[in-house]
């Protein structure tokens, strides 16, 4: 394993550039697990090591330097961005060894769409047992664009999953389609009665809200609310904070343009549809996304991280109105996949281009 490296969040000179402000207090950048390809999502694990998914179709296990990778994983399709994505421990994990998985899923009559899986970790960690579908998006795409996703449990115990609108822009405003949702169940699968749409005809009833274009970050802030990352065309990348049974705009409204430089929808704004909490313009092509608790960095509770592919660094937010304060910007941080919260307050994050999850302690 490499040694591990302390540094300067970023300079101030730096900073001073980009307008953004800096905690002066040092991070340790560690790497935890080298040499992976294409990792996707990360569970750093309660009893200590970690499970990483790599979007090919293998879930890694890997504690004290020893990996091996977990047999009994559902059968995925790698076609285009999707494949296995994200992973997530049940709340009970350390009693139930229960973990959350989504991922691509073959349909019948072809194409593919966004699925979530419900499965048990073997004592010994080399199995998954018990794998149950729970979710299956309708009516997928043929495309390989925009699947999502995460999977986060909320408080009460319901799971609430991202889906793009898989490159079907007017799909994101048909509840008839799971295109470009999230959808929340039950941890077996049912709907929850609560539902927005349960009693309405016509709309599917897993959907929690629409509008969506492709959220690849999602997190439960310091009161259990959600808040996603989601992906524009050319600038517009938001980051919002989700309200049942709301409608995010897409393709009506955004910020940014198609890459043709056309004009997206309607402009920024319209009735019955909310605005981001923050946007990007130019798009940092956001993906996995985290509220902290401040365990180990006191000063950032309740800030928001969100990683960046694009432009390689680590976004902090914080403040109402929500503003990017500070970029987390090194040779570790090359194309952002994920950041999570450690079971001790550290922050972990996948770096795609490098292969590798890394541990940001004090």
């Amino acid at each position: 394993m490499s040694i591990s490296r302390t540094l300067a969040a970023i300079s101030l000179s730096a900073l001073s550039a980009l307008g953004l402000a800096t905690s002066a207090a040092a991070l340790t950048i560690e790497p935890v697990a080298e040499g992976l390809e294409g990792p996707w999502g990360v569970a750093p694990l309660p009893t200590g090591g970690l499970l990483v998914t790599e979007k090919a179709g293998r879930l890694i296990y890997q504690k004290d330097g020893a990996r091996h990778s977990v047999d009994g994983l559902p059968e995925v399709a790698v076609v285009g961005q999707g494949g296995l994505l994200d992973i997530t421990l049940a709340r009970d994990f350390e009693q139930s060894r229960m973990l959350y998985l989504t991922y691509a899923k073959r349909q019948e009559g072809g194409g593919a769409g966004t699925a979530l899986a419900s499965a048990r970790l073997s004592e010994d960690a080399k199995q998954l047992e018990d794998v149950t579908e729970l979710f299956a998006m309708k009516p997928g795409s043929s495309g390989g664009q925009h699947f999502g996703s995460r999977v986060v449990e909320a408080p009460d115990g319901t799971l609430l999953m991202t889906i793009g609108e898989r490159g079907d822009r007017p799909a994101a405003q048909d509840r008839s389609t799971h295109n470009g949702s999230i959808i929340r169940v039950n941890r077996d699968g049912s709907v929850p009665d609560d539902n927005p749409f349960v009693d309405e005809p016509d709309v599917l009833p897993e959907i929690w809200s629409y509008g969506h274009r492709n959220p690849q970050g999602a997190g439960l802030d310091l009161e259990g609310r959600l808040w996603v990352s989601e992906h524009g065309a050319k600038g517009g990348d938001e980051v919002n904070r989700i309200s049942k049974g709301a409608n995010y705009g897409w393709p009506v409204i955004s910020f940014g343009e198609h890459y043709s430089g056309e004009k997206i929808g309607e402009g920024t704004a319209k009735e019955g549809m909310e605005q981001p909490a923050l946007y990007w313009d130019p798009s940092i092509a956001p993906a996995g996304l985290m509220v902290y608790s401040g365990a180990q960095f006191p000063e950032w509770e309740g800030n928001i991280f969100v990683g960046s592919l694009k432009f390689d660094y680590i976004a902090r937010l914080s403040g109402d109105p929500l503003e990017e304060v500070q970029q987390i910007k090194t040779a570790e941080t090359a194309r952002v996949r994920d950041v999570v919260e450690g079971p001790d307050g550290a922050i972990w994050f996948i770096s795609e281009i490098n292969g590798t999850v890394y541990r940001i302690t004090p």
